[in-house]
């Protein structure tokens, strides 16, 4: 596969970052077909893109001609077979459960096309825990973007051991293409690079809550203030989901079963009163 050969991508998964990499990759020319198992999720990702491109056009970030040619690009479709069929490459932006993303992976390995790349926009789970289910793990990457997909510049293209040498090629050079700025990890480990550095800051501020030390206000103004970040760790966490923290921290335990490993005290107490940050209007914060 080569980058020219790439006209038609799937997005499995049309929540937050679901439908927003698909409408990005629609933006960007491609013909893109967005599938959910949940009818009312790709509902609302057809609700979002269509009222998201008149307000771009609005505020003269697009014209009505790209405005027009972007939602002609992007279709949003019930079933995986349907989505995935002629794609040439897929990329998977589901919850963040091992044993989901496995059972995708190997059904996309049996729909798509034998040259269709298949690439995870997991933010921890490496793709060597997933290509196994394949008969293609050479075409298997990690393609991580970040939230929100719309805006941020970055993508983390993980070439795992299993992954050639090409469809890394191929998934940086489609980053570009996408308007995106990739970054290329030549080894695989846990976290990536970012959510590495961000986590061990994330995790300092857990305990410093945990224990009392200050309220969630006052350690996000002290990042925002004194060491320069955009938003602090609370307001990041409530801004990309605390559901998805919480899944994160628990396959992370099952993986390497390490107390120390599980979701803190407070995440597990936001997760289990279904106070997620803002797609519930309750976080660490109210909205």
């Amino acid at each position: 596969m080569k980058i020219e050969d790439i006209k038609n991508i799937c997005v499995v998964g049309a929540g937050n970052m679901g439908h927003q990499i698909a409408l990005q990759a629609a933006l960007s020319g491609f013909q893109v077909k967005s599938t959910d198992a949940s009818e009312v999720t790709l509902q609302k990702a057809q609700q979002f893109v269509d009222s998201y491109l008149p307000q771009r056009v609005a505020k003269g970030k697009l014209t009505e001609e790209q405005a027009a040619l972007a939602r002609k690009n992007i279709s949003f479709v019930k079933t995986l077979e349907e989505a995935a069929q002629d794609a040439d490459f897929v990329i998977e932006a589901v919850t963040e459960k091992l044993a989901l993303k496995r059972d995708i992976f190997s059904k996309l390995d049996t729909i798509c096309p034998p040259d269709t790349i298949l690439a995870t926009n997991s933010s921890f789970i490496v793709s060597s825990m997933i290509a196994d289910v394949t008969t293609r793990p050479s075409q298997v990457c990690n393609m991580h973007f970040f939230n929100p997909a719309l805006v941020m510049k970055l993508v983390e293209v993980v070439q795992g051991p299993h992954t050639a040498p090409e469809t890394a090629e191929v998934t940086v050079e489609l980053c570009r293409r996408m308007g995106k700025l990739p970054v290329l990890l030549n080894k695989e480990i846990y976290g990536f690079l970012v959510n590495r550095i961000l986590g061990a800051l994330s995790t300092e501020a857990v305990f410093l809550l945990d224990q009392g030390i200050a309220s969630a206000e006052a350690i996000d103004l002290a990042v925002v203030n004194a060491l320069g970040h955009p938003m602090g760790p609370f307001r990041l966490m409530d801004l990309t989901g605390i559901d998805l923290s919480y899944h994160i921290g628990m396959e992370r335990y099952r993986e390497t079963q390490d107390a120390a490993d599980k979701p803190s005290p407070v995440i597990v107490e936001k997760y289990a009163k279904g106070e997620w940050g803002q797609k519930t209007g309750k976080g660490f914060y109210q909205y």
